[in-house]
């Protein structure tokens, strides 16, 4: 990711004594490095909580300033990268940190600087260490005199930037951890599977071992011919090739290939039979040597009829190279093919340079940003920082010249070549349904960068996270390309990476003392015609993120996965780049003892889920659903700023804010959106806590009026009593109270009495109505008096003479029940009183 400018803390210029800026670009501050006091104090490497896992310290000096940033700090190195702590901070410092990996070289320098103070004439020196990082960076650390801490960091990064076998790595060390690689060779053939269009199979380890991988569709297989690398050391176990060729007539073929690298298939399409091949230059020699069985299997490329009709398939074949150069290693044996021995094929030059020149052009451009940059590694010569003071006296046409130097580096030329010919390839594919076959020198380097780049133009899987994966590892990794070589990393051979490290120098500047050229030194050129590294896949790296500002809508991943994607690559912190090949990996044990670089991404992007920096806001998967197919106009390239600029230029490098502010847009209506959600959610809540009320009220008014009713029948059946009891000659009084009166009168007494009967046991009580406790009690017979000196008793026994003596009435089972008699007692149905009056029948007579 893009790296903020660190704050400054202990700076040089602050510490420094009599220091003058003398005019003119070329001076240089005098420290007194006596004056700062040195960290004497024991430092416990454990407790270092900036450490990775099994990262451990193997030097230090203190004491140590960034040059590029006035910064003094500590100055780390570890088996995995050189780290920088500040000593105000005690923060790592973002530039001053950097993995063994990614450093190309590093010099020492002594410079010699004219004293300013008037006492002494006397010269002092400054003892230098410049790292120049495959990552676009020249960093210089300035140490202490009269100290050996240069020379102890000098050798440390000697031993630890040129491990003399692969497993001294860091990505070894550290082992998969929680980022385990799963088997890239079940991803290959998932990705086979897909263009054969059968993605509803999906591999597996056993499907690999017992060999029933080998599927096909009408026009492709897949040949398990490279099971065990006998074909072809540098290609995968599983082809695509064409299913009217034979595994004989292949192997034929493979003898007029350089390093046997076969025609093969990258990408097909399904529907309309288009395809996109890959090999090496053929070995045609200055005596134009041709192969029947090379012939036959080119030709089976474009075998299929377009749409069923009669005429053929256009072939194309494009040689990345320049012509000359192609007609230049026919004299070494290898050569170009003629169209006249490849039936109705066309054979075209794209003209892009090989990877030495590849390498010069980026050291150039490398330099052109240290120059002119904010940060620049001698600290005083960049136009930005200093106001133009120091930029040719702002002389408008030292300026131009200046600018002039970035197109003579040649890099976004190259760039812009390999967009076009990407372009021009995947415009044959998608127009003319045609099929291209692609091929450079050893088929591995601009053939990789063509090939990939023309998929990701025409396949929208390829510019999804995933499909970006598969096709990294089919046509890079699978496919051969030699990442330890372009990296500068030991292969399983034991050779390495020979760095460049210039002998110390002593000598008096007159103009910028650190101004010394990534590559442009005698001693630097040697040492790069010895050595096979170039920066090719980070090339190719810069081509799709000119494509993702190119359709900023049809990539799913954004320019900041892009940065930290390369980053990982050539820090060789996981495994998954290391060797040369498919085979060398396999022997290494490499995806069984080192980390997963896709695991570890992917990992950064589940803890922010798809507002992380990862992801492009703007994608959209209806938008630029088919090819992509760039006119010339729009593929002049650009600087990128989030990986050219982050270290000269680093508040320039956020050239990306509006991107960075519509991600802050994005992530806060995320936040509204879930606020939302939770709102709903809670609505939701609230309605069917009020439907459950709804439906407890309506169960309350139910039992109220179910309530109702009851007293109503209540009101009813008391009415019935009173008229019941008062046929009876007795008047009832009802009250609030828990007693009520009751006066019995009879022809056969000649006085009233009046009783005052309370509850028991044996009344008859209704309540009704929750808020009164009205109560009708009418008392038949007390405990204390006999039944027959009861009023009640009396009239009954006289009106009833059937009344059982001393057992009460046994109404309606005593036998004035069955003769029908009109005085029923009290339980008698008291409806039937609203109905009848006294003097009625209420029972028929039998």
């Amino acid at each position: 990711m893009a790296a903020s400018r660190p704050s400054r803390s202990v700076s040089a210029r602050d510490i420094s004594i009599g220091c003058e800026r003398l005019d003119g670009a070329g001076s240089w501050d005098t420290l007194e490095w006596t004056k700062i006091e040195p960290v004497t104090r024991s430092v416990s490497h454990a407790n270092f909580e900036f450490l990775l896992e099994a990262e451990r310290v193997l030097d230090e000096g203190h004491g140590v300033v960034l040059v590029n940033t006035d910064e003094a700090g500590t100055l780390f190195v570890t088996n995995f990268r050189l780290l920088f702590l500040s000593d105000g901070t005690r923060n790592i410092v973002p530039l001053g940190t950097i993995p063994l990996a990614t450093i190309e070289k590093f010099n020492k320098m002594v410079v010699k600087v004219q004293s300013t103070s008037r006492n002494t004439n006397k010269s002092s020196s400054r003892r230098l260490l410049q790292i120049i990082g495959k990552d676009m960076r020249i960093i210089v650390f300035c140490f202490r005199p009269r100290t050996k801490q240069r020379r102890a960091i000098f050798d440390a990064l000697s031993r630890c930037t040129k491990p003399e076998r692969i497993w001294d790595l860091y990505a070894f060390t550290c082992g998969p951890s929680k980022f385990s690689n799963l088997s890239p060779k079940v991803r290959l053939l998932n990705e086979y599977f897909r263009l054969l269009g059968k993605g509803f199979h999906h591999a597996s380890m056993r499907m690999i071992e017992d060999g029933s991988f080998t599927m096909s569709n009408d026009s492709w297989r897949i040949s398990d011919i490279n099971f065990n690398y006998s074909l072809c050391q540098s290609y995968p176990f599983a082809l695509l090739v064409p299913k009217s060729v034979s595994d004989d007539e292949i192997i034929q073929a493979s003898n007029f290939r350089a390093r046997s690298r076969v025609p093969a298939v990258s990408w097909c399409n399904p529907e309309t039979g288009a395809v996109l091949a890959r090999s090496s230059q053929p070995l045609v020699g200055i005596m134009n040597t041709r192969s029947t069985a090379d012939e036959k299997l080119v030709a089976a490329l474009c075998a299929q009829l377009i749409d069923g009709k009669d005429s053929r398939r256009k072939l194309y074949i494009a040689d990345a190279r320049p012509r000359k150069n192609a007609l230049a290693n026919g004299a070494m044996g290898g050569g170009s093919e003629s169209s006249s021995n490849y039936f109705q094929s066309e054979i075209v030059f794209f003209g892009i340079d090989n990877i030495h020149a590849m390498r010069e052009s980026f050291a150039r451009f490398r330099d052109y940003l240290d120059t002119h940059g904010a940060a620049s590694s001698d600290g005083m010569s960049s136009f930005l920082r200093h106001g133009g003071w120091t930029w040719g006296g702002g002389n408008l046409s030292s300026m131009s010249a200046s600018v002039s130097t970035l197109g003579d580096s040649g890099w976004l030329i190259h760039v812009q070549s390999v967009l076009a010919g990407s372009a021009w390839i995947a415009a044959r594919v998608a127009l003319e349904s045609a099929a291209v076959l692609v091929h450079c020198s050893d088929g591995w380097d601009r053939t990789s960068q063509l090939v990939s780049l023309a998929n990701l133009m025409l396949d929208p899987y390829y510019r999804t996270f995933t499909g970006f994966q598969a096709l990294v590892e089919k046509d890079w990794l699978d496919f051969g390309h030699p990442f330890s070589d372009r990296v500068g990393m030991p292969s399983i051979s034991g050779s390495s990476f020979e760095l460049s490290r210039n002998a110390s120098s002593t000598g008096s500047f007159s103009s910028s003392p650190l101004r010394q050229s990534s590559g442009s030194s005698q001693a630097s050129n040697s040492s790069h015609a010895q050595n096979n590294y170039s920066p090719i896949f980070l090339q190719w790296v810069d081509c799709v993120s000119q494509l993702l500002r190119i359709y900023p809508f049809a990539f799913e991943f954004s320019s900041n996965f892009l940065v930290d994607f390369l980053d990982c690559v050539l820090s060789c912190r996981f495994g998954n780049f290391l060797c040369n090949s498919e085979k060398e990996r396999q022997i290494c044990g490499v995806d069984e003892s080192c980390g997963c670089l896709w695991a570890y991404l992917a990992d950064m992007r589940s803890s922010e889920g798809r507002s992380h920096a990862h992801y492009n806001l703007f994608y959209d998967t209806l938008k630029h659903n088919g090819p992509l197919l760039p006119p010339a106009a729009a593929l002049a390239p650009t600087l990128w700023p989030q990986f050219h600029l982050r270290w000269a230029c680093p508040f320039e490098s956020q050239a990306g804010e509006l991107e960075a502010e519509c991600r802050n847009m994005a992530i806060k209506f995320s936040e509204l959106q879930k606020a939302k959600e939770v709102a709903e959610m809670k609505a939701k809540e609230y309605l069917a806590a009020m439907e459950i009320l709804n439906v407890d009220l309506q169960n309350e008014k139910q039992v109220s009026s179910s309530a109702m009713n009851l007293a109503k029948r209540a009101s009813k059946e008391n009415a019935a009593i009173q008229r019941a009891v008062q046929s009876l000659g007795c008047r009832v009084n009802f009250t609030n109270s828990s007693d009520s009166t009751v006066d019995v009168e009879s022809s056969l007494m000649e006085t009233s009495q009046r009783l005052s009967l309370p509850r028991r046991e044996s009344e008859y009580t209704m309540e009704h109505n929750d808020r009164s406790d009205l109560s009708v009690s009418i008392t038949v017979e007390a405990d204390d008096v006999a039944p027959s000196s009861s009023p009640l008793g009396q009239v009954c026994e006289t009106l009833c003479p059937l009344r059982t003596q001393g057992r009460g009435c046994q109404w309606p089972d005593a036998a004035c029940a069955q003769l029908g008699s009109q005085f029923i007692g009290l339980k008698a149905n008291f409806d039937a009183f609203d109905r009848l009056s006294i003097y009625d029948r209420y029972f028929k007579s039998e």
